[in-house]
């Protein structure tokens, strides 16, 4: 079976990004611990669905996708002052080790909406966090092989996601 629209996809990878002039591991799945998706559901990158579109089961890949194709660009408007005291608790304390420089955090904003935020500096009335995505400006190198590609159930499809091994349990 081909991977198209409506098929549940299994992949083993290895996602590599260039830092300094040497390829850094950002993460890895293999045969026992997939990454599964549902193709065509708008869950993944579109520009890693077109390289994998047409493969088989057992088809190596290996591709890169631009910035532009993967997180994007930075933005300087994503790098902000948050106040110190918003990390502070109830008695105005900081837990230890929490303000770290390069520590990623989940923030909420006034919405409640959940972002992730680098610490780029603590400073003794702020703290600038960036609110980019982390793989912001990277280019993105994808080595791997289709384990297992099956049609998408009837549920998978309306829910938008997988089920079952690899996927989300309700």
């Amino acid at each position: 079976m081909i991977i198209e629209n409506g098929t549940v996809v299994t992949l083993s990878y290895r996602l590599t990004i260039d830092e300094k002039g040497s390829q850094v591991q950002v993460e890895q799945t293999d045969a026992q611990h997939p990454f599964v998706f549902l193709f065509g559901a708008r869950n993944v990158l579109p520009a890693f669905e077109q390289n994998l579109s047409g493969k088989n089961a057992g088809d190596a890949f290996d591709f890169f996708l631009s910035p532009e194709e993967g997180y994007g660009k930075s933005d300087p408007q994503n790098v902000t002052e948050v106040p110190i005291d918003v990390f502070h608790d109830k008695e105005g304390k900081t837990e230890e080790n929490l303000l770290v420089i390069g520590r990623v955090l989940a923030m909420k904003d006034q919405d409640g909406r959940t972002f992730q935020g680098t610490i780029k500096d603590v400073r003794p009335e702020n703290v600038l966090m960036d609110f980019n995505h982390p793989l912001a400006d990277k280019r993105l190198h994808f080595i791997g092989e289709v384990v297992d590609v099956r049609s998408a159930t009837p549920e998978e499809l309306q829910h938008g996601h997988v089920h079952g091994a690899g996927g989300h349990h309700h």
